[in-house]
């Protein structure tokens, strides 16, 4: 921060003055910043006030710690100067009338400085700021860095700059900064292991104006990356990207919300296998991004994503050069974790998106009528299954170059294990208003040939292979006789039946395992795409039961969730 200048920061519809400054005297050892909230309808000469208290036990301060003995206090104080804390405006002085802040504040504190003891501030309203700046607890070698907490006001962030530096060491004094990086994202090497990081900021704003820089220095470290990385061996089956315009490349992942990783349960019954460090999201978010993008996919479907997670890490690194990507994110209801969908710019323009709760809005909309008069006589039914936050998220992409058009549902079903019908209930209407935005989309976008468009479905259905949803999916039809239906004989679903007009096919087949931990291990993840308007190029290969038990189940150190990723290269079918 400079010195000789005070910052004033007024948001608008706040009634909050924020104010800092920097004062320096050499003399008395003084270097400190001083910051101050108060409200602008405050007369200045309060404000003045608590100045000069502040200022006052500042100098005492210093002046004790340079006095070993009370004699040298004593003299030292002597010499000091008066402590004058004014304010003028114009050259003249308006320490002590009524004058308030926001009387200065309509006028953008023109023709106004602050004399504090021997030196004039002026003032400067509304620079752009950093508020806050703090890096993330764990940084790995090979990974990407950035900003854990990055608030700033009166600037964008993409008109700010930053540096990077490191050092192994942190002892004020003999610190030696050395410069490795530039921007606010940094590709940690293998020879910053066992550095400690800085970064330093200047916010701007679009018309240049730059304001006082903010830096802060991690508490850590960077470590190793643990060596041969199971995706790392996927990743060789993704080295590029997709050339052809009708190939897709998916990816649909439950990246594990550090809403349900963070907590005593999950340390101690859910996952007590996995080291608490390895649980930790600074960790496990490094280890996802570097995952994703090393997919080179150009549709991503994610599941059990935390709306911090999307906006400070997903969002800053997918939407960002080189990758490109547009996010979209969906919350389960009041939940702070929900379902996003990436698709990679480059390929695709965005027509329309739709995000359903698949609970309160089962009564209301009229496309469910005929499914919901047939369970909704059952009250514990109709209760648990309208109270659910089970969200479904749909876009509608077209893709450039070709006359194609993609359908992208993506949903995370209920979890629980007596809930097959519940699950079963929640696919039907799911399809049921997939079907609707299929038909709405073939009409307002004039799509003659229906086999231009065609539907990919992913998510964490938490439905096996010998369930019903499996069936319903790739069969189309399921009988009043599914066992499903009588997974909880107290909500028990009689003489229902669900058809679907859809032949789907599971892209990855019914892998062994999707989902690996001790409690359970099986098939819960599907990219489901329709049969007769794609057929499938390669799934990349998941990894092996020796790489999912070699510390005894995941999530683990080389593994950042419980589910594993699913890829699949699709092409549109030729139209005969």
């Amino acid at each position: 921060m400079e010195t000789n200048k005070l910052y004033i920061r007024n948001l608008e519809n706040t009634d909050d003055i924020n104010i800092k400054f920097r004062y320096v005297n050499k003399e008395l050892n003084v270097d400190r910043d001083f910051s101050f909230c108060r409200k602008k309808y405050e007369p200045v000469f309060k404000l003045l006030t608590r100045i000069q208290n502040n200022v006052e036990k500042e100098i005492d301060k210093c002046v004790n710690k340079r006095s070993k003995r009370r004699s040298t206090a004593e003299q030292i104080s002597k010499t000091l100067p008066e402590i004058k804390i004014e304010i003028y405006q114009d050259e003249c002085n308006i320490s002590s009338n009524e004058t308030t802040l926001a009387e200065l504040l309509q006028n953008n504190f023109s023709g106004v400085k602050l004399l504090v003891i021997d030196q004039i501030f002026d003032i400067v309203l509304n620079q752009p700021w950093v508020d806050l700046l703090q890096l993330p607890k764990c940084m790995l070698a090979g990974c990407l860095i950035y900003p854990n907490k990055f608030q700033i006001q009166f600037a964008a962030p993409e008109h700010c700059s930053g540096m990077w530096f490191k050092s192994t060491q942190l002892e004020a004094i003999s610190t030696k900064w050395e410069k490795c990086g530039e921007g606010l994202t940094y590709q940690v090497a293998q020879e910053d292991v066992g550095h400690y990081m800085k970064l330093a900021v200047t916010p701007r704003n679009k018309e240049g104006i730059s304001g006082p820089m903010a830096e802060d220095i991690s508490k850590c470290v960077v470590q190793a990356l643990p060596d041969e990385l199971p995706f790392q061996i996927r990743h060789q089956h993704t080295v590029n990207l997709l050339s052809e315009p009708s190939s897709i490349r998916v990816v649909t992942y439950n990246i594990l919300a550090d809403l349900y990783a963070d907590s005593d349960y999950s340390r101690q019954t859910l996952f007590p296998y996995c080291p608490p460090q390895s649980l930790q999201i600074d960790y496990r978010k490094q280890l996802l991004i570097r995952e994703l993008t090393g997919y080179n996919a150009d549709l991503i479907c994610l599941q059990e994503v935390d709306q911090k997670i999307f906006d400070v890490d997903l969002k800053n690194v997918l939407e960002m050069p080189p990758h490109n990507f547009y996010g979209m994110m969906a919350p389960k209801g009041i939940c702070s974790e929900g379902v996003s969908v990436f698709f990679r710019r480059s390929r695709f323009d965005l027509l329309s998106s739709h995000v359903l709760h698949l609970g309160k809005n089962i009564p209301s909309l009229s496309i469910f009528e005929p499914l919901w008069n047939k369970i909704k006589a059952n009250e514990q039914l109709a209760e648990r299954i309208c109270n659910r936050s089970t969200t479904l998220q749909i876009c509608l992409l077209k893709v450039k170059e070709t006359d194609k058009y993609v359908l992208v549902a993506n949903t995370h079903l209920y979890f629980h294990p007596d809930a097959d019908h519940i699950r079963l209930l929640q696919i039907g209407f799911a399809l049921t208003y997939i079907e609707h935005i299929h038909k709405e989309a073939v009409k307002e976008h004039n799509i003659t040939d229906p086999k231009n468009i065609g539907l990919i479905f992913c998510g964490d259905f938490n439905s096996v292979p010998e369930c019903g949803i499996y069936k319903l999916m790739t069969e189309q039809f399921v009988d009043k006789h599914s066992i499903d239906w009588s997974s909880n004989l107290e909500e028990a679903v009689v003489d229902v039946e669900l058809a679907q007009p859809f032949k789907m096919f599971s892209a990855c087949g019914t892998p062994k395992f999707t989902n690996f931990t001790t409690l359970f291990s099986g098939c819960l993840d599907y990219i489901f795409c329709q049969q007769d308007r794609f057929e499938l190029l390669q799934c990349v290969p998941l990894p092996t039961d020796e790489q999912l038990t070699a510390h005894t189940a995941i999530p683990s150190m080389y593994f950042p969730s419980d589910h594993i990723a699913l890829i699949a290269d699709l092409k549109f079918n030729a139209i005969s």
